[in-house]
């Protein structure tokens, strides 16, 4: 029986390549839901969808207002809203202020995350040119949370990286091509 129950992501600048890494190494069987945010810029996130869903093992859907974070899929936090997780392990999308210039913002989704599944989160955190997660990651050990920083060493913009590592620390540092084989050994049964 997996000790996790849930994987948050969170990335930015040079995050479409990374993902492109990690999710293709995600086990097919994977029965957790993996929430993700990705800074894009863009206006519409299903482009991106699109771009993760040809090379990863999981359906990869976009997150909706109140849906489910359903076991075995990857959801993306559409652009232009916050991803939060409830209580009730449903989404909810915001408009509020953006955090650390951001929305969807990496610390609100892992933030709610962290609330909601406390030590039964893995939160990953990626590449990234500004300080986005790194609160987040912060709350997810607070909460009692597995928390995988990505070597900054190995990252495209080592900015989000190395903010949380200053910020938090994590307990595990990664290259990027050692993240996917991590959230297996951790989440699956």
């Amino acid at each position: 029986m997996s000790t996790h129950d849930a994987v948050v992501m969170g990335c930015s600048a040079g995050g479409l390549s990374a993902l492109q890494l990690v999710l293709p190494g995600l086990d097919r069987h994977l029965t957790v839901p993996v929430v993700l945010c990705c800074h894009t810029g863009s206006a519409d996130v299903s482009l991106l969808v699109e771009l993760l869903a040809r090379v990863c093992p999981l359906p990869v859907t976009e997150a909706q207002e109140r849906a489910p974070a359903d076991p075995g899929v990857v959801h993306v936090a559409p652009s232009g809203y916050h991803l939060l997780v409830e209580d009730n392990f449903r989404f909810s999308l915001s408009v509020d202020a953006r955090v650390a210039y951001a929305r969807p913002s990496i610390d609100v989704l892992f933030e709610t995350a962290a609330e909601a599944w406390r030590e039964r989160l893995v939160a990953v955190l990626m590449t990234g040119a500004n300080s986005d997660g790194a609160n987040g990651i912060a709350a997810v050990r607070r909460a009692g949370g597995y928390a995988v920083v990505q070597d900054p060493a190995t990252a495209e913009a080592d900015v989000m990286p190395q903010a949380a590592l200053e910020l938090a620390g994590a307990d595990a540092c990664l290259p990027l091509d050692a993240i996917a084989a991590k959230i297996n050994q951790l989440c699956l049964p």
